[in-house]
């Protein structure tokens, strides 16, 4: 595994932003990260929804109006959205930040939902406005519909890998703890799902974050799950820092 630097944890920054209250938009949490390479503002807007802001760019992740109001988002850079269920994808949501130049990136089950976006597929890897990306599968193992279908077939959905000048995220997306998220390297930022039936139990959360060990690891799209369980799982274990954000 390669060796980069990386700020100390102690450094990140927790911000509560002040929503505009001229525009109506609503108040999110905020953490400030310094890297190598300048900071990463990441917003926690809900579920399995985020923004980032680096080096002047915007990349939404699974933008979607039940979690804000997006004719007051910042417009786009860059969309990534991570699979068809409509908690994830939103088209009104990402017309509405949508501008010259924005980018959408989806996976395989949102193939023609969108004039002008682009489809990864699993394994895939691009960089778009400076921002690199790599398409993991997101599916499940064990949960499954009644039917005997999983919730989330493999090649469906996407996870992605993003890396910000050197510093890398996963965004988990809707999976359970894959082979393929297991062998994950030199991941500093870590989202991952942790809500039954759909994705992960804190059991599985923390065997994967055991795994792939990333510096910072962020459960979301948790649902009525406790997150502290995963707080009391991973307790001891040197190099992972869990942080929680009001992402149910």
């Amino acid at each position: 595994m390669r060796e980069r630097a990386f700020i100390s944890l102690a450094s990140i920054l927790l911000l509560l932003v002040a929503g505009c209250e001229a525009n109506g938009q609503a108040t999110f949490q905020e953490d400030v990260i310094p890297t190598p390479a300048g900071e990463l503002t990441i917003t926690f807007i809900g579920h399995g929804t985020l923004m980032f802001r680096f080096d002047g760019k915007v990349v939404h992740v699974d933008p979607v109006g039940r979690e804000a109001d997006y004719s007051t988002m910042p417009d786009a850079d860059l969309v990534l959205v991570t699979h068809e269920h409509g908690d994830h994808l939103d088209p009104d949501a990402i017309a509405a930040i949508r501008k010259e130049g924005t980018v959408v990136i989806y996976s395989p089950s949102c193939a023609d939902r969108m004039e002008g976006a682009i489809v990864m597929a699993n394994g895939e890897t691009r960089t778009e406005h400076g921002v690199g990306l790599e398409a993991i599968p997101a599916y499940n193992l064990v949960n499954m519909r009644s039917s005997g279908q999983p919730y989330h077939p493999k090649g469906n959905g996407n996870a992605y890998v993003i890396t910000f000048g050197e510093t890398r995220v996963f965004i988990g997306g809707d999976t359970e703890n894959t082979p393929e998220m297991m062998a994950l390297e030199d991941i500093d930022i870590a989202f991952l799902p942790m809500n039954l039936p759909y994705t992960m139990t804190p059991e599985m959360v923390a065997e994967a974050a055991r795994a792939f060990r990333p510096k910072i690891l962020y459960p979301y799209h948790f649902g009525s799950t406790d997150p502290n369980e995963l707080v009391l799982l991973l307790e001891g274990v040197e190099g992972i820092e869990v942080r929680i954000r009001e992402m149910s």
